[in-house]
């Protein structure tokens, strides 16, 4: 199973650091140096694919932070890859926890209206600076209408044809995303996400926003969240002949670690009856914030 489980990180300015999270229990900030030995650790128990977020140490309307070889996540691929030859190294590609504002693309000029060619722009420029790091898959979030194809086109025209994209295609503006945006400091400072990621009641919406992006090119594709929306991974797995991602998210790991703590379930036969629920619908792959309790786990049995 380790080998289908993709282990997030979040990764911060600095050296020495390992910051709790307040209402993400078991997960941390990382700066680039505890990174490195908490990937090591997860190696060793047969982990070897990373999801990576960037948390800058500024931020501005434009997302300058997120961009170029001095990036957060830019700069913590270059580490991780030479660290480590077999690790596969996702990256999130997104704007939210650049900007000021909150949101996941850049705005038209005196507007709080995304502006669409500015907004492609910036994540191709994102994405560029994550693969002249050495990244493996870029992993695009902002649900931008055209971004696969706009990255896919980037990559290619400076030779990264090797880079591959995986497309957070059926992104739903859900409920259980609340221990994340503490974590990347990235909810949105006014309105919601409502625009541009899909209404948990259009499961149909959800598969032409597959279809498209494998049209663009994304060499996977993913739904987001996982838990409410097993019936979309189960329709995509039937309909889509392309590997499949499925998010486990914030939000759903945490109602498993706060109910185990209340003694309301065992944590472990939780995680891995939702684990193997979210697998049985489908998926190809699932991103978890469990994956190193899975691991050890696994290990012991």
């Amino acid at each position: 199973m380790e080998n289908n489980i993709i282990y997030p990180y979040f990764v911060v300015e600095g050296r020495n650091k390992k910051q709790e999270i307040k209402n993400f229990p078991g997960i941390y900030r990382f700066s680039a140096d505890t990174l490195l030995k908490d990937v090591s650790e997860a190696g060793s128990l047969g982990l070897s694919k990373i999801l990576l977020f960037g948390i800058p140490s500024r931020k501005d309307s434009e997302a300058v932070s997120a961009c170029g070889p001095g990036s957060i996540a830019a700069k913590a691929v270059k580490s991780l890859k030479k660290e480590f030859k077999d690790l596969t190294v996702f990256t999130d590609v997104c704007l939210c926890a650049y900007t000021t504002h909150g949101h996941c693309g850049l705005f038209k000029e005196g507007k709080r209206e995304i502006d669409p060619k500015r907004t492609l722009s910036r994540l191709a420029d994102v994405a560029l600076s994550h693969a002249e790091a050495g990244v493996d898959f870029v992993a695009p979030s902002a649900m931008a209408k055209g971004q696969i194809l706009a990255i896919r086109n980037a990559l290619d025209k400076r030779g990264f044809r090797n880079v591959k994209i995986m497309g957070y295609s059926a992104k739903f503006a859900s409920n259980f995303y609340g221990p994340f945006r503490e974590a990347a400091d990235s909810a949105p400072a006014f309105g919601d996400r409502s625009g541009y990621q899909l209404n948990y009641t259009d499961p149909a919406a959800a598969l032409r926003e597959i279809t498209q992006d494998i049209k663009e090119g994304a060499d996977i594709v993913m739904v987001k969240p996982a838990l409410s929306y097993l019936d979309v991974i189960k329709q995509a797995s039937l309909k889509f002949d392309h590997p499949l991602a499925a998010f486990n998210v914030s939000g759903e790991y945490a109602l498993v670690k706060y109910g185990a703590g209340r003694g309301l379930w065992d944590e472990k036969k939780m995680t891995l009856e939702i684990i193997s629920s979210i697998k049985r619908a489908g998926a190809d792959l699932i991103i978890t914030y469990h994956a190193k309790d899975i691991a050890k786990w696994l290990k012991k049995t």
